[in-house]
């Protein structure tokens, strides 16, 4: 057994050289704020990456989210559609805005949304009459209201599947937001993800596949919701020569020092997908054919950048046998997201669908994919979980 003595992390940030020279630069030029020309530079290199012409750069993820949600007006009493395999911050922003969250089960070929699921919910909650489009219709008495928003996840970095979703949430009139936090770098049908639905939202916290310490990203082709973004993320000041505000805002506008190191990091992207991938390959050559173990697939016209490797395996038991034995050797491994509807702070949510979240979590694992592991780390690890049977 050849594992580093060193903690092995499920995915530490991993710096690619450049980084230094941009912050350097922002130093230099004294702009050590939410504004520079950094972040300017940023936004451009993401919006030329995922071919999405309009991003604004924002403190995290689940602020993006939470501007979308915004932007589409989404507020008390409304309701918002998310699947329930995921990390709690494709749902938090939805309770941010007084609204209630819907959960939606998954399907096996992505492990995402899954969109018959996502039908059968809709048609139950408010079966379509005439029109399509977000408008109260009567039942019993009383009017059921579309939900305001759909939230599918590309689940570490697999693409869902977004040609039956957006379908799906066109024939209501939904719009779409998609939570491609873990999927920068990944593809659907040629397109990058992020660029699928009505807005797309990425994430730079320090365990993505690439890293400005913290933040996040919301992109469109819709230039007035980028500019509504921006507007909010900045305190919604509006244009008068003192401070005036005629609607809440927040203060989540990216730093600029953050965009320089994304900026370094955004060179190196591709290396950083083709490593993920690399040891992807390495696992599964290495663990297919043991019974029990099955890896997360990949749609016939997708490309996973395969941020996290994650397996399947027989039972729980398994999985917590497989767990502990990398944990004694100080090696972080971790099971896949607790679903949404089981969470004891949505314990009262609507939750739509089978057992598939609840069976992936129960028997699935997250294999350490951290792009600075070279070979020798991966054989180590291969070899506990080879012990274990």
């Amino acid at each position: 057994m050849t594992v580093s003595k060193n903690h092995i992390y499920l995915s530490a940030p991993h710096m690619g050289g450049k980084e230094q020279a941009y912050i350097k630069e922002a130093f230099d030029t004294n702009w050590i704020s939410t504004i520079g020309p950094q972040i300017n530079a940023f936004e451009e290199s993401l919006s030329q990456y995922t071919q999405t012409p309009h991003v604004v750069a924002l403190s995290s993820g689940t602020s993006a989210i939470h501007l979308a949600l915004n932007i589409l007006g989404v507020g008390r009493g409304d309701t918002v559609i998310t699947q329930s395999f995921t990390f709690a911050a494709s749902a938090f922003p939805i309770t941010y805005l007084g609204a209630k969250p819907i959960f939606i089960d998954s399907e096996k070929d992505s492990w995402n949304m899954d969109p018959n699921v996502l039908e059968d919910a809709l048609k139950q909650m408010n079966p379509p009459k005439g029109r399509a489009g977000n408008s109260a219709h009567q039942k019993g008495g009383q009017a059921n209201k579309l939900p305001k928003a759909i939230i599918p996840v590309h689940l570490y970095g697999m693409p869902a599947k977004m040609q039956e979703i957006n379908e799906v949430a066109l024939k209501y009139g939904i719009p779409v937001i998609e939570d491609a936090a873990e999927a920068l770098g990944s593809t659907y049908q040629n397109k990058r993800c992020g660029s699928l639905s009505d807005m797309g939202i990425l994430s730079f916290n320090g365990n993505k596949i690439i890293t400005t310490s913290g933040g996040g990203a919301l992109l469109s082709d819709k230039e007035q919701y980028i500019n509504k973004a921006k507007f909010l993320a900045t305190q919604a000041r509006d244009a008068a020569p003192h401070y005036q505000h005629t609607q809440i805002g927040y203060n989540y506008r990216l730093g600029n020092v953050n965009a320089a190191i994304g900026l370094g990091q955004m060179e190196v992207l591709d290396e950083r997908v083709k490593r993920k991938r690399e040891i992807f390959n390495f696992y599964k050559n290495a663990l297919t054919g043991i019974d029990g173990i099955a890896f997360q697939p990949e749609l016939k016209n997708s490309f996973s950048n395969r941020w996290l490797t994650a397996i399947l395996t027989e039972s729980f038991e398994q999985r917590e046998t497989i767990r502990l034995a990398l944990e004694k050797e100080n090696i972080e491994s971790r099971p896949l997201w607790k679903p949404m509807h089981l969470q004891p702070v949505f314990a009262d949510a609507q939750y739509f669908g089978g057992g598939v979240a609840e069976d992936l979590f129960n028997r699935g694992l997250c294999l350490p994919s951290g792009t600075a592991m070279d070979d020798s780390d991966l054989e180590g690890i291969i070899d506990i979980i080879k012990s274990q049977f």
